[in-house]
């Protein structure tokens, strides 16, 4: 069966793109023994301190049963601790410990230093370009 599709594979090209990115980041998580689910968690909490389990998994593109699973690990290795928030009992939030936060710092250096490559290889113009598409990408894809 053939089938004429006039446009190239989207979704493909972006796990292709993803998967070529990651590709420089992951020898570093595991040096660590970090998977890119725990790697995910972090990065949010680095950038934004305790945040609610919610928005951990929005931002970390994890399904809550998945995160359950990812958090309790994260918890059991020291990363990660849980805690009900002070001014509403229920909702739960999620904080990195020191340990957690030692290795956003030195993960963030490595990849910080791949980002500054990929500016210096497409340039700055086209680095800002491809963030602003898919930024775009992003927002006409959400639901009305």
């Amino acid at each position: 069966m053939s089938t004429s599709f006039v446009h190239r594979n989207l979704p493909r090209l972006l796990l292709q793109a993803r998967e070529a990115v990651m590709a420089h980041t992951r020898p570093s998580l595991r040096e660590h023994q970090l998977s890119d689910q725990q790697w995910r968690v972090l990065r949010v909490l680095g950038e934004h301190g305790a945040v609610e389990t919610g928005r951990v998994a929005r931002e970390a593109f994890i399904l809550g049963p998945s995160l359950t699973g990812v958090l309790a690990r994260m918890e059991r290795d020291g990363l990660v601790e849980r805690y009900r928030d002070p001014q509403d009992a229920r909702r739960s939030l999620i904080d990195a410990t020191p340990a957690g936060r030692k290795l956003v710092r030195q993960l963030s250096s490595t990849i910080e230093s791949h980002y500054a490559w990929l500016e210096s290889s497409l340039g700055k113009d086209k680095l800002s370009q491809l963030y602003a598409l898919l930024d775009e990408l992003i927002a006409l894809e959400q639901p009305s």
